[in-house]
């Protein structure tokens, strides 16, 4: 079965370069375009795709809203939201992120990253991009947590172990750069990452490194 792909961009120029690339792939199927939030909520619940391809800045509602009522309580679907951006907007992306996002993409990404980073979130995994990772995290160190405050209840429920791949998980490293890391097998990284989602009751491994951030369990520029 296709992965059934929606765009959302205010840009109708964007859309089509968009849609090119991905009815290009075997596996990939755009079945609608919206260009604005509102649209894209409408688009969601008729069509009901299996990713979003969404913009952040738009008119009538905005990526960072229509991410939220999409992947929140109460939804109509499955879809999972993979966020565009630009460097000169970055600062939207972690409120897309705390919204529900599954990973967030350049929009000059080349093609061929676009396409995987579509089929990545389309499994249940999350499009989390180390460089741009921490290059948006330290860059908006304002607006998360000094560290001095407590630490949520929560981080105590997690061993030694797991607390170590959480911050390596809030580095953007993968499951495989994490077991290099760790001298263990990926596999073992894998339960690990599971447990630390189910204890936190994180949806996936792009919330994980917010919540670090969040908590003051890493903090921008010494992650």
């Amino acid at each position: 079965m296709a992965i059934r792909v929606l765009l959302v961009d205010d840009q109708p120029l964007l859309r089509t370069g968009f849609r090119m690339i991905l009815e290009a792939e075997h596996d990939l199927a755009v079945v609608g375009e919206a260009g604005d939030g509102v649209q894209a909520l409408e688009q969601v619940r008729a069509l009901q795709p299996d990713v979003v391809l969404m913009d952040i800045r738009m008119p009538r509602m905005d990526g960072v809203e229509a991410t939220r009522q999409i992947t929140g309580p109460g939804r109509d679907g499955p879809a999972k939201v993979l966020v565009l951006t630009t460097f000169d907007l970055d600062e939207y992306v972690v409120e897309a992120l705390r919204a529900g996002a599954s990973g967030f993409l350049l929009k000059d990404a080349p093609a061929a990253e676009l396409v995987q980073a579509i089929r990545v979130v389309a499994a249940g995994e999350a499009m989390l991009a180390p460089s741009i990772t921490r290059r948006l995290l330290d860059k908006y160190a304002g607006k998360l947590p000094s560290g001095d405050e407590p630490v949520p209840q929560a981080l105590h429920t997690l061993t030694e172990r797991e607390v170590e791949v959480l911050k390596l998980v809030a580095r953007g490293l993968s499951n495989a750069e994490i077991a290099a890391e760790l001298f263990v097998s990926e596999t073992t990284v894998k339960t690990h990452v599971g447990h630390v989602l189910t204890k936190l009751g994180l949806r996936d491994r792009v919330q994980a490194a917010v919540y670090a951030y969040e908590s003051g369990l890493v903090r921008p520029g010494t992650a």
